[in-house]
C-alpha cells in the first residue's frame, strides 16, 4: 500500500526513527518522510508540505501536545481528511477521547511493524 508522504511528530529523535523503520518493515511504500518535534512544528510542516497524506503523532510533547495538534488538524477543512495515528506511551483503555478527536488508531509504545500494519489498515 502506498502511503504517500508521512509526517512523524515526536519530540524524541529515536522514537521518530523507530516509527519510520516500523513503517518500512511493515511493507508500506512511502513517498517520503517528514518530521516535527511537536504539534506547533507539525502545523508549520503541513503548511510547507501540503502533500503530506498520513500523520503519526505522539501525545506528550513540548510547545504543543498531540491532543491539541490533533484537535487543530481536524478542525481545519484543509487538513481534516489527513489520517492521524497516535503512538504514545501514555495511552490507556479504549482511548475514546482520542478517537473522538479524529485519531484513526491509537498505538501504545513500544511500536512494532505488526502494530503499525494493524493501525494503518484503516487507510484506503
Amino acid at each position: 500500500m502506498d502511503l504517500g508522504e508521512v509526517l512523524i511528530v515526536d519530540d524524541s529523535f529515536t522514537s521518530r526513527m523507530i516509527i519510520q523503520r516500523c513503517i518500512e518493515m511493515a511493507g508500506f511504500v512511502v513517498g517520503g518522510f517528514r518530521y516535527a518535534e511537536n504539534g506547533l512544528d507539525a502545523i508549520a510542516e503541513i503548511r510547507e508540505h501540503p502533500l503530506i497524506s498520513v500523520i503519526v503523532t505522539d501525545i506528550n510533547m513540548p510547545k504543543m501536545d498531540g491532543q491539541t495538534f490533533l484537535r487543530l488538524l481536524k478542525a481545519d477543512p484543509a487538513t481534516a481528511s489527513i489520517p492521524a495515528i497516535i503512538v504514545s506511551s501514555v495511552v490507556e483503555g479504549s482511548n475514546s477521547e482520542l478517537h473522538s478527536l479524529g485519531a484513526l488508531a491509537v498505538i501504545k509504545k513500544p511500536v512494532s511493524p505488526a502494530k503499525i500494519l494493524e493501525a494503518f489498515g484503516g487507510i484506503a
